[in-house]
């Protein structure tokens, strides 16, 4: 008999496909968070531009920023698999945390990630975006994930400025530059951040609790955290508009603003008078929806003048 024919009267004897764990790497990226920090990057390139800007370099810039955000995700995952393994089924099934990626492997596909991040954008966009972009990351891993989330309840105040990297990315990718209007996005994104998670930390408190991550829902208790929600809230609100005076927006681009704030502000104020699961959730989900409209708002406006 054949070795052939041997393996089919015998199907144990075939070899073993060696499976290859493309999902949990796919994981590993966060691709909802990456598809929002993309639609910042873009829409910032687009306000600098005023316009269409240079399509290969938006492409470049779009494939770079994704790698840049994956490569911090996978860091993430790494650093983040003690207090992960903590705090319950959500997390525990992580592709480090369950054992399907070493940690070497994440490692290692991380620091490729972002490698390749900085060199493509670095050679088809410019030096200052690629600068940028590994600032982001830095910011990210070592200073928020390693130091501020285990130790202060600030953590998400402080560390958010990594988040809000990406438009001030498109805006250099448009313009070879910085200047104050690419810092008033920034700002924007910023201001965002806090009731974005704190909303999320609400819903996740008992679990960070565990972990021994002092967000603010764990160290203020929830209706401190309310307040800080609205108050963030407010703020943003009035820093969004300024877009229409700063960047010449236009009507478009203030009709947004304006519904979206308001919606936003509605929800943070029902959040403020009865802190529940459900308005948190409300106002964690719509918080994703308001970053993501406004900022293609920001970026479609001039293209209808």
């Amino acid at each position: 008999m054949t070795t052939r024919a041997a393996t089919r009267a015998h199907p144990l004897l075939a070899p073993t496909p060696v499976a290859i764990p493309w999902r949990d790497y796919v994981a590993l990226t966060k691709p909802r968070i990456m598809s929002l920090l993309l639609v910042t990057a873009a829409a910032g390139m687009f306000a600098g531009a005023r316009g269409v800007p240079n399509l290969g370099k938006l492409a470049a810039l779009l494939a770079g920023g994704a790698l840049a955000s994956g490569g911090a995700s996978a860091l993430n995952h790494l650093l983040d698999r003690d207090v992960d393994a903590l705090m319950g089924a959500r997390t525990a099934g992580r592709p480090v945390v369950a054992g399907r990626v070493t940690p070497r492997a994440a490692l290692a596909f991380g620091l490729a990630l972002s490698a390749l991040a900085f060199a493509l954008l670095a050679s088809a966009v410019n030096p200052l975006a690629a600068l940028l972009a590994s600032a982001g990351t830095l910011g990210y891993v070592l200073v928020y994930t390693r130091w501020l989330k285990r130790s202060t309840p600030q953590n998400i105040v402080i560390g958010g400025a990594a988040g809000a990297m990406p438009p001030l990315v498109g805006w250099a990718a448009a313009t070879g530059g910085l200047t104050g209007p690419a810092l008033l996005l920034f700002g924007i994104v910023f201001l965002w951040t806090p009731p974005h998670f704190w909303a999320l930390a609400l819903l996740l408190r008992r679990e960070y609790a565990a972990a021994g991550i002092p967000m603010l829902p764990v160290v203020r208790g929830e209706r401190a955290t309310a307040r800080s929600i609205l108050r963030y809230t407010l703020v943003l609100v009035a820093a969004s508009v300024l877009p229409v005076l700063w960047l010449d927006e236009g009507w478009l681009y203030l009709g947004a603003a304006a519904v979206l704030g308001a919606c936003f502000v509605a929800l943070a104020v029902a959040l403020r008078r009865a802190v529940t699961p459900a308005r948190a959730a409300r106002l964690f989900h719509f918080s994703l929806l308001y970053l993501a409209l406004l900022f293609t708002a920001l970026a479609i406006d001039p293209l209808l003048r």
